[in-house]
C-alpha cells in the first residue's frame, strides 16, 4: 500500500511525459518540393532573358518597330507580344503543374492520410494524458491521505521515458511503435489504478472510478 507521497511521484512523472507529448504534437515544418539548382535556375533565367532580348532586337529592327514596342509596354494591363504568341509559351507558364508533380498522386495521398491518422492519435493521448492527471490530483488524492491504495509508479517512469524516446523520432516506424507502446502503457495505468480503488470501504471512490472509467473508455476508443 502507498500513500499520497507515492501518487506523487507518479503524477510527476506523468506530467513529465505530458510535456512531453504536447512539444511533440506541435506542427512540424512543412516539407518542402524539391528546388531547381542554383545553376538550374540562373541558365533558365538567363535563357528567358536571351529570349525576350532578341524578340525585342528583331521588332526594334523593323520599319517602326521600336515605337511600336513602346506603345505596348505603355498599354495597362498588357504586356508584349501577349495573345496568340503566349499560347506558344504555356509550357513555361510557373502555374500549370509539370509532369514530375503528377507522377505518383496516389501515393502523396496515402502519406497524407497516414500523417492525418497518426496527428489525431497523438493528441487524443495528450489529452487522456491530461484528465488523468488531473484526475489524480483532485480526487484520488484526498482519498489516499485516508486510505493507503497499492500503486504502481514504476509505469509512470516507463510511460514517461517512452515519451521522451519518442519525442526525439518525431516521424518513421520506431515513432509509430513509440506512440502504440505510450498508448498501452497508459492504458494499464488507468486498469490498475481502477483495481486498486475496488477495495476503498466506502462509496466515496465512485466519483474517482467514474472518471477513470471515462478516460480508459477513450484510450480503448483510439
Amino acid at each position: 500500500m502507498a500513500g499520497p507521497a507515492t501518487l506523487l511521484v507518479s503524477v510527476r512523472h506523468q506530467a513529465g511525459a505530458l510535456r512531453t507529448l504536447q512539444a511533440a504534437a506541435g506542427p512540424h515544418p512543412p516539407r518542402s518540393p524539391p528546388q531547381p539548382s542554383h545553376t538550374q535556375t540562373f541558365s533558365a533565367s538567363r535563357s528567358g532573358t536571351a529570349w525576350h532580348s532578341l524578340a525585342e532586337e528583331m521588332e526594334v529592327s523593323e520599319p517602326g518597330g521600336a515605337q511600336k514596342l513602346e506603345e505596348e509596354r505603355k498599354a495597362p494591363g498588357k504586356s508584349p507580344k501577349e495573345g496568340e504568341e503566349s499560347g506558344n509559351l504555356s509550357p513555361l507558364s510557373p502555374g500549370k503543374p509539370r509532369p514530375e508533380r503528377l507522377a505518383r498522386p496516389g501515393l502523396v495521398r496515402c502519406e497524407t492520410l497516414r500523417e492525418m491518422a497518426l496527428r489525431s492519435k497523438m493528441s487524443r493521448l495528450v489529452e487522456a494524458t491530461s484528465q488523468l492527471v488531473q484526475v489524480e490530483q483532485t480526487l484520488l488524492l484526498p482519498l489516499l491521505q485516508q486510505h493507503p491504495l497499492l500503486l504502481h509508479p514504476k509505469d509512470s517512469i516507463e510511460f514517461r521515458n517512452i515519451c521522451s524516446h519518442m519525442a526525439l523520432q518525431r516521424e518513421g516506424q520506431q515513432f509509430e511503435r513509440d506512440l502504440h507502446e505510450a498508448h498501452q502503457c497508459l492504458k494499464t495505468i488507468t486498469e490498475k489504478l481502477i483495481r486498486s480503488l475496488a477495495v476503498f470501504p466506502s462509496d466515496s471512490y465512485i466519483p474517482v472510478r467514474s472518471a477513470l472509467r471515462e478516460i480508459l473508455q477513450n484510450l480503448l476508443a483510439m
